[in-house]
């Protein structure tokens, strides 16, 4: 099951035990997720930079590895 059907299914089960809380989680949510963006792109850019850095540490092996003999 997708992950959006799964909160879909979860919101629906708490809109039936407590309304307000599930209408408070309906528009706490697009503010959550406004407030974590930044660290999201803040993640994105720092797993580029070791990603960069993974792959000029391995370059040498690679380039003294050669390539195989056909």
């Amino acid at each position: 099951m997708g992950t959006a059907v799964r909160n879909f299914l979860l919101w629906c089960i708490l809109l039936v035990l407590s309304w307000p809380l599930a209408l408070l989680v309906l528009v706490l949510y697009p503010l959550v997720w406004l407030l974590l963006l930044p660290f999201r792109l803040l993640g994105l850019a720092v797993d580029g930079v070791l990603d960069l850095l993974r792959g000029l540490l391995a370059l040498p092996g690679r380039l003294l590895r050669g390539r195989p003999a056909t």
